[in-house]
């Protein structure tokens, strides 16, 4: 059964709000699109505006990152989780730019942080599925058990920021080489090989994209059939990490919260999370377009359009973040923006 979509009374009387405003027709293009969406899923003519956009960054280290498929060590991963939690990483300067919470969840993260202190650590590995997800080409990633865990902690952390009044949730990602779990998600859900949709990451060469494409081959084939349900998708070649956040962008959709969506993991796992909750899609806007071939196929296949397209690809939410004033722009313009009538006076 599909989820309910956006209000479509709502999204019908906010086109013919925006058609009525003085500005030529279509003047807004995207902008006005992005504002009927955000009516629909807010369910109120004209939207309101946002004013508690939450990101929650999932963090995992990868098996596969120990063979060769990054320009990064693993050991980055916990490097970076100790950045965010400092408020030093791009998406923090960005966070702050934009009045945008941001909290990390450690999913598989191949360290215990003993050097924090027990008042931060508790919360960040309160959802802690394994250390490290498995090498998807030689083994699963996850087992059974652990996907469902994973997917159960997004759930629960979608709940959460929402009990903390958000009003628009982003998913961001950390973790080395997860752009290979992540394409090999999209992979399996459009059935395209990997030289169709693997991208360069972190900044590989030739050579290492060549491999990186082949070990992702590879564990497409070593998953077989299973590929065909999405559960078993996320167990064979995906991670703690991106089950948690799918689990987390079903949650959002389940729940009629509005949800914009980062680069290549955040949309990969939107994509699965449509093969989980047909439906799902309605509720995400794309915030960017990143460098990796496997968003773009994966944007196509939902129907999504970026607002931006800057050839970011840093992660960790730092896209969707960085759409955020444009879809904040777009509340103004259809709140604000005079009515044609009134500036002429017709109907007086």
């Amino acid at each position: 059964m599909s989820l309910t979509p956006p209000d479509p009374q709502i999204r019908a009387a906010a086109a013919t709000r925006l058609g009525a405003l003085a500005t030529p027709p279509g003047a807004l293009g995207l902008l006005g699109e992005v504002a009927i969406w955000l009516a629909s899923a807010q369910g109120v003519n004209p939207p309101e505006p946002i004013v508690n956009p939450r990101l929650v960054i999932f963090a995992g280290d990868h098996g596969v990152a120990a063979h060769g498929v990054s320009a990064f060590p693993p050991a980055i991963t916990g490097l970076m989780v100790r950045t965010f939690l400092a408020g030093r990483a791009g998406v923090s300067a960005l966070a702050r730019a934009h009045g945008v919470s941001v909290r990390v969840v450690d999913l598989a993260v191949d360290d215990d942080y003993a050097d924090l202190p027990a008042e931060v650590r508790g919360p960040l590995v309160a959802h802690k599925v394994r250390h490290g997800s498995g090498a998807i080409h030689l083994e699963d990633a996850l087992s059974g058990a652990e996907v469902r865990a994973a997917l159960t902690a997004g759930a629960v952390i979608a709940r959460e920021e929402l009990a903390a009044g958000a009003d628009l949730l982003m998913s961001g990602d950390m973790g080395i080489g997860n752009t290979t779990p992540a394409t090999a998600l999209v992979a399996a859900a459009l059935r395209v090989p990997a030289d169709q949709v693997t991208g360069r990451g972190t900044g590989i060469d030739d050579a290492t994209w060549a491999h990186k494409a082949a070990l992702i081959d590879q564990a497409l084939s070593r998953a077989g059939d299973r590929l065909d349900d999405p559960e078993e998708t996320l167990a064979a070649v995906g991670s703690a990490d991106l089950a948690a956040a799918t689990g987390f962008l079903v949650t959002a959709a389940e729940e009629g919260v509005p949800v914009l969506l980062d680069g290549l993991l955040s949309v990969a796992c939107a994509l699965t999370a449509e093969r989980m909750a047909p439906g799902a899609s309605a509720w995400f806007v794309a915030g960017h377009r990143s460098t990796e071939p496997a968003q773009t196929l994966a944007l196509d296949k939902l129907g999504l359009r970026p607002l931006l397209d800057l050839e970011m690809r840093l992660g960790e939410g730092s896209g969707a973040v960085t759409a955020l004033p444009l879809l904040q722009s777009s509340v103004a313009l259809l709140r604000e923006v005079a009515l044609l009538s009134e500036v002429t006076g017709a109907g007086d």
